[in-house]
């Protein structure tokens, strides 16, 4: 398992304040990488920190709203000064609103588009920055960016999100054509979770009852079951195991590439 030894890595971790994000920061910690969370909740993320911390691991908080372009510059120069430079970067932040498409507002679908994929969009262009030749941090790296199951099946009333996860797909092959056209020896991939039972996927079937799609929260997760042929929900640390996996060098010729993280359900 030695591939998977991120010892003197240093990462960053958006919406790593709880959720999915807290898990995968501390994955990434219990293999030895030093850890920044990038969050909007300073809150939670600060206790995620010092959770960290008392496992023994070493983390930092740094305040981040991945929509605004000088957060991010910030962000970056805070982790490479604090961890002492830059080795992963993980696009992890992220939103869903549930809506079908002929109930579509415009402000939700611009929100949608601004978290997901414009905050990905500049966590590529500041990872790349940081991390490429003459960059603060200089040394390459791997970027991991979180998509969706949502962008490979079709499943109503997420619509928009699905767009927009989607896109997190395209964008992560783009930018892998582009580190290695351009040298900067950055690695980009990204993973498409299942459905996972946190606030998120909660909320995500509580929306479904009340569209009238489901007659209760149980049948909406129970439908979601039924088209994943491992037969479960997935867990927070499916996906932060698959995105220790792409941060390492077990996965040191793989780029441009999206991981199903979703028992089969997008298969």
């Amino acid at each position: 398992m030695s591939g998977y030894d991120l010892t003197g890595r240093r990462a960053l971790v958006t919406g790593g304040a709880r959720g999915l994000g807290a898990g995968m920061a501390e994955a990434l910690a219990r293999a030895g990488a030093a850890v920044a969370i990038g969050d909007v909740r300073e809150d939670l993320g600060k206790d995620t920190v010092e959770a960290l911390r008392a496992s023994g691991a070493v983390a930092e908080f740094v305040p981040l709203d991945v929509t605004d372009d000088a957060q991010w510059e910030r962000a970056v120069a805070d982790t490479v000064a604090s961890l002492g430079g830059l080795d992963i970067v993980v696009n992890n932040a992220g939103i869903e609103i549930t809506s079908p498409l002929a109930d579509l507002d415009p402000d939700d679908a611009r929100r949608l588009l601004e978290v997901n994929v414009l905050g990905t969009a500049l966590g590529i262009k500041h990872a790349f920055r940081a991390m490429r030749p003459g960059g603060a941090a200089g040394q390459g790296g791997a970027i991991v960016n979180i998509a969706s199951v949502a962008a490979t099946i079709a499943f109503p009333a997420i619509g928009m999100y699905s767009a927009t996860k989607s896109a997190v797909d395209r964008l992560t092959r783009v930018a892998a054509m582009e580190s290695g056209k351009l040298g900067y020896g950055v690695r980009v991939n990204c993973v498409y979770p299942g459905l996972v039972p946190n606030e998120m996927g909660t909320r995500l079937a509580n929306d479904l009852v009340e569209i009238g799609l489901f007659p209760s929260a149980e049948a909406a997760v129970g439908a979601v079951v039924d088209l994943t042929p491992q037969g479960r929900l997935g867990d927070s640390s499916d996906m932060a195991d698959a995105v220790v996996f792409l941060a390492s060098d077990a996965a040191r010729f793989i780029t441009g590439a999206g991981l199903p993280v979703d028992g089969g359900m997008g298969m």
